[in-house]
């Protein structure tokens, strides 16, 4: 396993970061792929084992089930100080007045909920999972530096926005002297790419850490075009994402099938191994419901594409409507 520096900070992680996403109840969540904790324990010992300290959830994964499961496992199989955990606040966890968003009452109430669930008395890295629009940003910014200077968050991140709104996210807090965004968890993979035009440039400029979700497309970039699975079968979320581009992504798809073929690897570690190379990317996070989807993303940690394969897989693509930052 590599390790990085998170960003401008002290702060070593894994090359990889393992998304808490797939774990917890396929009762409690809008995926019913989603592993039980029984099924889900195996898989976060095993990418502990392969050298991953860093783990991403959400209050909102399994209605809160996701954050339990990640932080008995972590208690039961890691050291805490060696390992960086990520959550995440935004979303509804309840119907009614300040369910959701980013007012001052919501993430005080939430960081408490998120500690208690993963057994821990801080989080490493405690994310903004939207803009909220409703909310001014000088309110959300000012708590999050509250929270770090009461010892319950180290750093802060944020995930997909526009790039004006994170910069001016940052500016606010650099402005009134609170803490600020270390990290972007954006959508990027090599059938979305919108970032690369304002928000990748930004964090490559304020060495801000990259860690991008949905790497390999919800899968799509791992398997024939006809070929379907469970999840791409249920899953409504990932359908919103590719679904209205589906017809230029086939060429893409087939390209890294291709160069996958050449190489004899699976084409989940050419499509990684191209997000590794795309600078200013830190770390992404893979998404794991099996074994094999923890050794295909290890194993493209090696692999060093040609400048005329990452031409050659980045030439089909056409811009895509604009997805997360909304």
């Amino acid at each position: 396993m590599e390790y990085v520096k998170l960003g401008n900070t002290g702060l070593d992680v894994s090359r990889l970061c393992l998304g808490g996403m797939g774990f917890g109840d396929p009762e409690k969540w809008i995926h019913p792929w989603v592993l039980n904790e029984s099924d889900s324990r195996p898989i976060i010992k095993r990418a502990l084992e392969l050298g991953i300290n860093f783990f991403d959830t959400a209050n909102v994964y399994s209605e809160g089930i996701a954050e339990e499961v990640l932080g008995r496992a972590l208690k039961d199989y890691a050291n805490r100080d060696e390992i960086v955990i990520a959550t995440k606040v935004y979303f509804p966890t309840h119907d009614g007045p300040n369910g959701s968003g980013l007012s001052q009452k919501v993430i005080m109430r939430e960081i408490d909920k998120s500690l208690e669930r993963l057994g821990t008395d801080y989080i490493d890295l405690y994310i903004i999972h939207r803009w909220d629009y409703n909310t001014p940003i000088e309110e959300t910014m000012e708590a999050l530096h509250d929270l770090v200077k009461a010892g319950k968050v180290r750093y802060i991140g944020a995930s997909a926005m526009y790039a004006w709104q994170f910069q001016r996210a940052n500016h606010t807090a650099e402005k009134n002297g609170w803490t600020k965004f270390i990290s972007m968890q954006n959508h990027l993979n090599l059938l979305y790419r919108e970032d690369e035009r304002e928000m990748l440039p930004l964090c490559k400029e304020d060495n801000i850490a990259v860690t991008p979700y949905s790497p390999l497309a919800s899968g799509r970039l791992t398997r024939d075009w006809s070929e379907t699975t469970k999840r791409s079968e249920t899953d409504e979320v990932q359908k919103s994402k590719y679904d209205t581009t589906a017809d230029t992504d086939k060429v893409i798809v087939e390209r890294v099938a291709e160069i996958a073929g050449k190489r004899n690897v699976s084409r989940a570690q050419i499509s990684l191994a191209w997000l590794l190379h795309k600078e200013p990317v830190t770390a992404p996070i893979i998404g794991a419901t099996k074994m094999s989807h923890l050794e295909d993303p290890v194993a493209a940690l090696s692999i060093k594409l040609t400048p005329e394969e990452i031409e050659y897989l980045e030439a089909p693509y056409v811009p895509h409507p604009v997805v997360g930052a909304h």
